[in-house]
């Protein structure tokens, strides 16, 4: 059976998992993470109907992001799509 990461408070329990052997490690339990360095300066103010914001809203909390960082995200690869 593979090895779960503990649920780590501080960073001495993480030090000592991370010292340890972590060849059996189940690494399916690992979540991508992404990181936005960029500084946002400007906003947008629209109206959508109430059914596209509940389904925006439900993709994004199924993704495990906030709704306004999922409609960001969707128009970056709507822009980095050849068109």
């Amino acid at each position: 059976m593979k090895k779960k990461v503990p649920n780590l408070k501080t960073d001495k329990p993480a030090e000592v998992f991370l010292a340890s052997d972590l060849s059996g490690l189940d690494f399916s339990q690992f979540k991508v993470a992404t990181f936005e360095f960029e500084k946002k300066s400007d906003q947008i103010n629209m109206r959508v109907p109430t059914k596209l914001l509940e389904e925006v809203k439900a993709r994004a909390k199924a993704r495990g992001v906030p709704y306004t960082r999922f409609i960001r995200e969707t128009l970056e690869q709507a822009l980095a799509t050849p068109g």
